[in-house]
C-alpha cells in the first residue's frame, strides 16, 4: 500500500545551513586508489564507474575560498587517503585558513599508518581520524578486508596514540568504524572493547550496503520503516493473543470460500492496513510477513551489549537504525555539505557522489552521480551558490519525494529508468531510493 504525501519538513536551523553562501562541511576525495580489496566497497561492484586518480594541489586550491567558513573538512572518499602524498600539505593549508573551531579528519584502513606518518599528520593539524575495523579475529578480518591484517590496525592505533603525545595534541580524536553485516555482527561488542583498550574514544557503526544480490544476505538492517514495523508488531501481538496466524495471509487472501479462521486472518490484516492508512504509514505487507523476528531480536540484543561496552569504557558510540526511519533526515544537505571528487566534480552527498549499482532494497538499482560543476572551471563557492545547486538543496529539504524502500510497488518505472527525470510525486530530486537519510548508513561527518 502506498500513500503519496510529504514526509517531514526541515527545521529552520537545517534550512539555514543549506542556504548559507558558504558550505559548512566539505567531503574531499583525496584519491580513488586503495591498497585493499574489500567486498563491501563500491569499487568492487560491477556497476561502478570509478576512474583511479589523486586530488591535485591545484584543485585543492580551488577550495580555499570556502575554507575560512568551514565547520569540518573530511578528507576521504572511495580510496585510501594515506595514498595521496599531498595529504599533509592539504591539512596544513586548510588548518591555516579554517576557523579555530573547525576540524579536519578522515577515515582510513590504517595499513599505511606508520609512527612516522602519524606524527606527520598530527603535526600538520589533523584533528580526527577513524580507522576501519570490522573484526578482531585475524581470519575474519582477512576475509572482510582482503589484503589487510588486524595487527596493522593495532599498530595504527598505537602510532596515533604516540603521535598525539609526541606532538602535544591530546585533543586529537582517534576512533573506529565498524561495518555491521551478518558475517561479523556478533563480534561488535568485543571489537568495541578491543578498540577502547587501544585508545579509541569514538566508534561509528554502519550497516553494509549490498552492491549485488550475491551479498544481499549480509545486510542485517530491516528493510521496512520503523513506523511500519511498530504498527505491524502491535497488530501481530493482537493476532497472537486472538490465536490468529497472520503469516498465512498470502495463502488465504485470494480464496473465494474461506473458513471462519481464514476470514479472521484477512480481517486482521485489513484492519492493520486501515490503521496504516489513517496514520499515513506505508506498508509492504509481503515484506512484513517475511520478517525474521528472531534475527531482529538478536541484533537488538547485540546493539544493547555494544551500548553497555560504550558506557563502561567511555566510548562515544553512534549506532545505526535497525529499521528505516519513516521521518527522513538528509544530514548531508541539512548540515550544508558538499562532496568533492578527486577530479574536481562537486556533488551533494554520498548517495549521488559516484556511479554504482546496489541491491539495498531487494532489487537492483543503478545510481548515477549528480554533479553541479567542476573545480577546474570554477571555485567551490561559485559552484555552491549556483542556481542549480541552491535549488537542489531547497528541493531536498522539502522532503516531498517518495520513500521507495517502504513502497510495495517499487521498483517502478520511475526509479528503474536509465536517465532519471521525475519520481511518482512528479519531483526531479533523485532521492526517493536513498537509504542514507533513513539512518541505516553512517560515516565520519
Amino acid at each position: 500500500m502506498k500513500k503519496a504525501r510529504p514526509c517531514n519538513s526541515a527545521d529552520s536551523d537545517s534550512v539555514g545551513a543549506a542556504a548559507r553562501v558558504f558550505p559548512s562541511k566539505l567531503f574531499v576525495e583525496t584519491t580513488t586508489r586503495c591498497n585493499l580489496n574489500c567486498f563491501m566497497c563500491v569499487k568492487q561492484n560491477r556497476g561502478s564507474d570509478v576512474s583511479e586518480g589523486d586530488l591535485s594541489p591545484e584543485l585543492f586550491e580551488r577550495l580555499e575560498s570556502a575554507l575560512p567558513h568551514l565547520e569540518a573538512l573530511i578528507l576521504n572518499g572511495i580510496g585510501e587517503p594515506l595514498l595521496n602524498l599531498h595529504l599533509e600539505s592539504f591539512i596544513r593549508r586548510a588548518k591555516k585558513l579554517m576557523p579555530l573551531t573547525g576540524w579536519i579528519g578522515f577515515q582510513s584502513n590504517g595499513v599505511l599508518m606508520t609512527h612516522l606518518r602519524a606524527v606527520s599528520l598530527v603535526d600538520a593539524g589533523l584533528d580526527k581520524v577513524c580507522i576501519s575495523v570490522d573484526a578482531i579475529a585475524p581470519e575474519q578480518f582477512r576475509k572482510l578486508r582482503e589484503g589487510g591484517e588486524v595487527d596493522a590496525v593495532d599498530r595504527a592505533l598505537s602510532a596515533l596514540k604516540d603521535a598525539r603525545t609526541l606532538c602535544n595534541r591530546p585533543d586529537v580524536k582517534i576512533g573506529i568504524e565498524f561495518v555491521a553485516m551478518k558475517s561479523n555482527i556478533r563480534e561488535l561488542p568485543a571489537t568495541l572493547e578491543w578498540a577502547a583498550g587501544r585508545g579509541a574514544s569514538f566508534a561509528i557503526v554502519t550497516h553494509v550496503l549490498p552492491y549485488d544480490e550475491i551479498h544481499a544476505h549480509e545486510a542485517v538492517f530491516c528493510n521496512i520503516t520503523d513506523q511500519a514495523l511498530a504498527l505491524y508488531n502491535t497488530w501481530r501481538r493482537k493476532a497472537i493473543s486472538a490465536g490468529i496466524d497472520v503469516q498465512r495471509y498470502a495463502e488465504v487472501r485470494w480464496k473465494y470460500a474461506r473458513t471462519a479462521g481464514e476470514q479472521a486472518i484477512v480481517d486482521m490484516v485489513e484492519g492493520m492496513k486501515a490503521a496504516a492508512e489513517e496514520q499515513g504509514i506505508m506498508l509492504d505487507i509481503k515484506k512484513l510477513l517475511q520478517l525474521e523476528h528472531q534475527r531482529l531480536d538478536e541484533i537488538n540484543d547485540i546493539f544493547a551489549a555494544a551500548e553497555e561496552v560504550a558506557v563502561r569504557t567511555g566510548l562515544e558510540l553512534r549506532l545505526p537504525s535497525l529499521a528505516l526511519k519513516e521521518q527522513r533526515k538528509c544530514s548531508f544537505v541539512e548540515e550544508g555539505s558538499a562532496f568533492v571528487s578527486w577530479n574536481g566534480d562537486i556533488s551533494p552527498c554520498y548517495f549521488l557522489w559516484h556511479r554504482f549499482e546496489c541491491f539495498a532494497s531487494g532489487w537492483n538499482q543503478l545510481v548515477k552521480p549528480k554533479v553541479f560543476g567542476n573545480l577546474s572551471r570554477s571555485d567551490m563557492v561559485h559552484i555552491w551558490n549556483s542556481p542549480e545547486f541552491t535549488s537542489f538543496r531547497t528541493d531536498v529539504l522539502a522532503y516531498d519525494y517518495p520513500s521507495c524502500a517502504g513502497c510495495g510497488l517499487a521498483p517502478c518505472d520511475y526509479v528503474q529508468t536509465d536517465d532519471f527525470q521525475q519520481d511518482c510525486h512528479i519531483r526531479n530530486v533523485p532521492c526517493g531510493s536513498c537509504l542514507w537519510c533513513t539512518g541505516v548508513f553512517q560515516c565520519l561527518r
